[in-house]
């Protein structure tokens, strides 16, 4: 965890007092992760996440150094606890011959519908 300048607001103290938390947390070399929570973090963080499997969460919105702090904490936490979910596998299904069957009967009827609309060359009457 570092500390330092933020944009923004901030009155006398813009220039002078480093308020933004900088949070680096290594998820790749990390042992208390599992490796396929290690592996779902790093694909959730993104752009966060470094070449080297550091993840950078900096927190600036407040202006205090405490409450960034708690932020970029909180920010971590929630990343660990949606990469820790495990997604369900898409179980592959077929349409039914009923859906087929419906589906080429109402490209038949639309079909119809615009071929009656079109003019032929040879309709000038």
């Amino acid at each position: 965890m570092t500390f330092i300048r933020s944009g923004g607001p901030g009155g006398q103290n813009v220039n002078k007092v480093s308020t933004a938390a900088q949070l680096r947390f290594s998820a790749a070399t990390s042992p208390s992760l599992p490796a396929a929570v290690r592996n779902r973090v790093l694909v959730l963080a993104g752009k966060r996440a470094t070449k080297d499997g550091v993840i950078v969460f900096t927190a600036h919105e407040h202006r205090s150094q405490e409450r960034n702090r708690d932020e970029a904490i909180a920010r971590l936490v929630d990343l660990i606890q949606r990469a820790a979910i495990v997604p369900k596998r898409r179980v592959p299904t077929r349409a039914t011959r009923g859906s087929k069957e419906r589906r080429l009967v109402k490209k038949k009827q639309r079909g119809g519908v615009k071929s009656t609309r079109r003019v032929t060359p040879w309709d000038d009457d």
